[in-house]
């Protein structure tokens, strides 16, 4: 079976076409699952020669073990509640909320607990899981983990040997260049409920960062006597939060009049702290971004300030056109407005493009770079910063600087 790219489909029948493909994902799981819950009863995996149901997944049916350990904790569920099957293959659940409802379901509460995981993820299950069956806190714990090893293979004297004739042979470089270390894998930091507003938080720190959190205990042992490192953590986050608002926005209890207010009204596309303020604020600390369906963003990561209308259409650095964008959010809006970017750094304008956040355009589009400005041997300080913020700039005598 050849499968092609959909590179021939318009972005209107590709965004069409997925959703359609996932909900037939979705029933087609939905019937396989139903379909193993019958095999296991009737245990045809021992007519096939299989010791186990898992067995004939992975091997006749060809799943990954996590894939058949999922379908056959799904398939056990939904022999005792069917209605697991339509609310898979409706969206309602996924394989991983249904195996996390799965041991805490009973006939009490199987339909409290189905109508309030309905439609949620992971995380909200697993907050949801809390509030109704809260487990005690852990105990505190700091250990030390193994450092990764190198496995050396033992050779035979004869092997050894013959390595140490053919190295004797070969002149050994005088400077021979450092071989990189394998990269070390690190886990993600695992974020747990374990009740409501309880959450077990696990993850890994260097020595200096453990002799940081106990000095930091003993320092607080008169407000904390208990030296608990949730509290102690709490604290510490709250200092840093603080002392990056500072830094980021000017954030103080009496902020003065910021003196970038005066260039920011003459036109400059410099923000005052104030505004910064004002915007993050407004936005709530979250890419403003919206979907043509409605849908914001809302992303918390990379966060830009945006301008609305585009600097170098004109636009004001004013809180009425600064907006919050997250980094990718505010390259898709600069490629709509100006056109996609080549390898090169050229624009490359369609006028096809579709509008964004659904909202019809009023600005002319015009396949033009930004308004040149003068040659580097002549240019003045404020041309500089136009210079340095857009991305392409022609100068009169045919020069191109590229930032």
């Amino acid at each position: 079976m050849r499968i092609d790219m959909a590179s021939h489909l318009s972005d209107t029948e590709l965004l069409a076409e997925t959703p359609r493909l996932a909900g037939c994902e979705r029933g087609a799981t939905a019937i396989l699952i139903a379909h193993l819950a019958e095999v296991e009863g009737r245990k045809l995996y021992l007519a096939a020669g299989f010791d186990s149901m898992f067995a004939y997944c992975t091997h006749v049916l060809r799943l990954s073990e996590h894939e058949a350990f999922n379908r056959i904790e799904a398939s056990r569920a939904a022999r005792r509640i069917p209605r697991l099957l339509d609310m898979l293959a409706e969206g309602s659940l996924n394989l991983t909320t249904l195996r996390l409802l799965a041991p805490r379901l009973t006939e009490q509460n199987r339909e409290k607990l189905l109508a309030e995981a309905d439609g949620k993820r992971k995380r909200e299950v697993q907050e949801l899981l809390a509030r109704h069956s809260p487990r005690p806190d852990v105990r505190e714990s700091i250990r030390k983990l193994p450092a990764p090893t190198v496995t050396v293979t033992a050779l035979e004297p004869a092997a050894v040997n013959h390595a140490v004739r053919a190295l004797a042979s070969v002149e050994m470089p005088t400077a021979p260049e450092p071989v990189p270390p394998p990269p070390v894998h690190r886990p993600r930091p695992a974020v747990t409920p374990l009740a409501p507003d309880r959450y077990q938080i696990t993850f890994t720190g260097s020595g200096e960062t453990r002799d940081m959190l106990e000095l930091a205990k003993d320092m607080l042992r008169h407000a904390v006597p208990n030296a608990d490192t949730g509290a102690v953590m709490n604290r510490a986050l709250r200092a840093l939060l603080q002392d990056l608002a500072r830094k980021k926005f000017a954030a103080t209890r009496r902020p003065r009049a910021s003196r970038g207010e005066a260039r920011s009204a003459e036109g400059s596309r410099y923000l005052p702290a104030s505004l910064k303020r004002t915007v993050w604020i407004r936005d709530c600390g979250r890419c403003g971004f919206m979907a043509a369906n409605g849908r914001r963003c809302n992303a918390r990561g990379f966060l830009e300030f945006h301008h609305v209308v585009p600097y170098a259409r004109g636009g004001k650095a004013t809180v009425e056109n600064v907006a919050l964008r997250c980094r990718p959010h505010n390259s898709y809006e600069a490629d709509l407005e100006f056109g996609e970017r080549r390898p090169g750094g050229e624009w490359n304008v369609s006028e096809s493009r579709p509008s964004y956040g659904g909202r019809p355009r009023t600005r002319s589009r015009t396949s033009t770079p930004p308004p040149p400005v003068r040659c580097a041997r002549c240019v003045t300080p404020k041309d500089a910063r136009i210079a340095e913020a857009q991305p392409r700039v022609f100068f009169p005598c045919g020069e191109r600087m590229e930032r």
